[in-house]
């Protein structure tokens, strides 16, 4: 019998357990989770959670029922400490005290990633928040309950969602971005333009330019010091600067690691010499892998980490079985919800290509752009605020439609 064990409860980690379920019925399947909480879904943690639409619960994916009808042997507040690839070990701590080891024949590396921290807010102590864990979320709304004033450090996509609720709450909003203007990686500098736009006319304050230098607690709150020279008086502050990959864990281990945990085409792990480990895989945040066409990438979005999981356990099925794994090369797919308006991207973000607007305008803040490659090239599409068309514009891409053919087909 084949024990599969699977690192990081996460949504890649569930999709990745359940996956592994599936095509091998009578293995051993182990999930082990080093937050306390059962898997749930993140993309609400900035929206529904915060906004108090949602009760926390209603994010979890499984319950414990669910998983053990799946006979998936489930460990969680249960952090990895490290993995032996020469015994095929990982090594596991548990929060509540006591450390244990576990065999595995197939090994998931799905750890994700952690809230990356802000120099210049040491200051701001029970104040600052970040958000990445479910009980990031129920803390950070129960500050907002009691706030007026918020300052949200990082213009891209989770600290625009942040602002974007707070706002809705009817809360006064800070958003700082080093950047020339907000979500520039994701949507490059003329779009970005536009969700700029969009924050400043829902009475975001949006400051572009300037970083944080310092903070202070001032009036019951904080004074935070910014690198212009100015300063805002808050209740709290958010800091949403993205994430770091969760490898502490495997230094050492003699797997490849840089900006993630470094894989094939077909998601094997590799070890420093660049070979694939048998038997070992990674999926979601914490994996870079080469894709095909874009060359080494990693992603922290919801599509990718749930199909990533199951391209990953279809590579390892596939090996044992001497067969040839297909290499991972989706058409990625992110979105964001901001002032009632979705924003979606398909395939390579527009922030190094050109772009060709073909429904709406920028001027309206409503549109479809398509993003186009230095030799004309299809290679992605951005919409804002128009969601039907951009499931058409990821099939086209799929399909290797040309520009001037998806320009005909978005238009109609």
């Amino acid at each position: 019998m084949m024990r599969s064990v699977v690192v990081g409860a996460s949504l890649a980690g569930l999709r990745a357990a359940e996956s592994l379920r599936q095509r091998d019925p009578h293995g051993q399947v182990v999930l082990v989770g080093a937050e306390a909480t059962l898997p749930y879904t993140r993309p609400p943690l900035s929206k529904q959670i915060l906004s108090g639409e949602w009760e926390p619960e209603r994010s979890l994916l499984r319950s414990q029922q669910d998983l053990a009808a799946m006979c998936i042997d489930l460990h969680l507040g249960s952090r990895a400490t490290g993995v032996d690839l020469r015994r095929r070990t990982v090594a596991v701590q548990r929060d509540a005290g006591g450390a244990f080891e576990l065999e595995f024949d197939r090994l998931v590396i799905a750890t994700g990633a952690s809230a990356r921290r802000v120099a210049g807010l040491e200051g701001a102590g029970s104040r600052l928040f970040h958000l990445r864990t479910l009980d990031d979320a129920v803390a950070l709304k129960a500050e907002l309950d009691r706030s007026q004033r918020v300052l949200v450090v990082g213009g891209g996509f989770i600290g625009a969602e942040v602002a974007s609720t707070a706002r809705g709450r009817g809360l006064d909003v800070v958003l700082v971005e080093p950047q020339p203007v907000l979500l520039l990686r994701g949507l490059g500098p003329r779009l970005g333009r536009v969700c700029t736009s969009l924050h400043e006319s829902r009475g975001v304050h949006v400051r572009c330019g300037v970083t944080v230098a310092s903070a202070t607690p001032a009036h019951g709150g904080l004074r935070v010091g910014l690198s212009d020279g100015s300063e805002v008086e808050v209740d709290c502050v958010v800091a949403g600067v993205g994430a770091e990959p969760s490898t502490d864990w495997l230094v050492g281990s003699g797997l490849a690691l840089g900006n993630g945990v470094r894989c094939d085409e077909a998601c094997r792990v590799l070890d420093e010499r660049g070979q694939p480990v048998p038997g070992v895989v990674a999926a979601g945040d914490v994996a870079r892998w080469r894709h095909p066409e874009r060359g080494e990438i990693r992603l922290e979005h919801w599509t990718n980490a749930q199909e990533q999981a199951s391209a990953a356990v279809a590579t390892l099925l596939a090996d044992e079985a001497g067969e040839p794994a297909a290499p991972f090369a989706p058409v990625t797919y992110v979105w964001s919800d901001q002032h009632g308006r979705k924003i979606q991207v398909v395939g390579e973000p527009p922030n190094e290509h050109g772009i060709r607007v073909v429904r709406g305008s920028e001027e309206e803040g409503v549109l479809l752009a398509l993003v186009e490659s230095e030799v004309g090239r299809l290679v992605g599409a951005v919409g804002i605020g128009m969601a039907g068309p951009l499931v058409k514009a990821r099939q086209l891409l799929a399909g290797g439609a040309s520009v001037e053919q998806a320009v005909r087909d978005l238009r109609e």
